[in-house]
């Protein structure tokens, strides 16, 4: 490893053999948690490459705990994280409103690491039990619209360096391979990014795979749909910045997005704007990244007649049935 890291201080890349071959050594111990932090801190200083990403994206998937829900076609729907905003769940509120709109999810999620509550924080809080079983899996998705995949459980190394990761409280290059290492492969993807250079290295990486996606990013520095400002979106489509105004909606400021200090404060939002008790500027943030995200599935829809099928599984409680048929089924 110092070798590694010497070379990565004198700005040099790593192939993608290089980067597999790197992360399968930290699963199997063979580095202390401060090389790994100071491999950390390499990727906060300078851009990650295509190949490094890859090869990341390559060990990861090779080591999942394997799940197959490809009859169900879903689509993931999930932010890097690293945005420093501490938003409430707005992805995670975002599938429950898909799911009721009868689309299926497959989200892949873990506890929040630069911010108070991620994914797993709000579902553990109500009560849901991860896990790896297969039919378990597939009944929850059959049955609610939904399955939730704990990152650490299906893959090893993300949970060998949780430690690390929390520690440092950074975003990093963890953040970024979350979303590329769904273990359920699922073939469409709706994810939100902290800054422009990663939006363009995630469409490079999803073209690749000829996948249906977006990659969204708030100009303000969001990572997701969060109409506080102009955001862009990349698909296998095209490319187009929105306004707020654009889409119907007015903007919002930050503090309205602002999720609480703690996971009961952040879940207490959740709770409200699936119980139509929230906001209008909570719940609109929520719609608008439901309603791209059914527009990734059904891409002959227009956005208004996407954000109005999200609305009508918000305001009709079919998006709260679904959560709590997921609880139930999950506890």
């Amino acid at each position: 490893m110092k070798q590694i890291l010497y070379r990565l201080f004198e700005h040099q890349f790593l192939g993608r053999d290089e980067a597999r071959e790197i992360l399968q050594n930290m699963v199997a111990g063979k580095y202390t948690e401060a090389q790994i932090a100071s491999l950390i801190t390499v990727f906060l200083m300078r851009s990650i490459s295509i190949e490094e990403l890859s090869g990341f994206q390559d060990a990861l998937l090779e080591m999942r705990v394997k799940v197959d829900l490809n009859e169900f076609d879903p689509i993931d729907i999930v932010g890097t994280g690293g945005d420093g905003k501490n938003t409430f769940n707005v992805s995670t509120a975002s599938c429950f409103v898909v799911a009721g709109a009868g689309y299926k999810v497959a989200k892949h999620g873990n506890y929040g690491a630069t911010s108070v509550s991620g994914a797993s924080n709000v579902m553990e809080y109500h009560g849901v039990k991860f896990s790896t079983d297969h039919d378990r899996l597939k009944r929850s998705i059959d049955e609610s619209n939904m399955a939730y995949l704990h990152a650490p459980i299906f893959n090893p190394a993300l949970k060998a360096v949780a430690g690390v990761r929390k520690s440092l409280g950074v975003r990093n290059f963890f953040n970024m391979l979350g979303p590329l290492v769904n273990p359920a492969k699922p073939k469409n993807q709706l994810l939100g990014v902290f800054n422009l250079p990663l939006l363009r290295l995630y469409s490079y990486s999803f073209q690749q795979s000829g996948n249906r996606f977006a990659v969204v990013h708030s100009l303000d520095g969001y990572d997701e749909i969060s109409l506080t400002d102009s955001f862009k979106v990349i698909s296998n489509r095209n490319e187009h910045i929105y306004t707020p105004e654009e889409i119907g909606f007015t903007r919002n400021l930050e503090a309205d997005l602002f999720g609480g200090d703690t996971v009961e404060e952040s879940s207490t939002i959740f709770d409200k704007v699936l119980n139509g008790m929230a906001t209008a500027q909570q719940t609109n943030c929520v719609l608008a990244n439901a309603a791209f995200a059914i527009r990734v599935l059904c891409p002959e829809k227009s956005i208004a007649y996407c954000i109005d099928e999200a609305r009508e599984s918000l305001v009709s409680g079919r998006a709260k049935e679904k959560f709590v048929k997921f609880v139930e089924l999950n506890s």
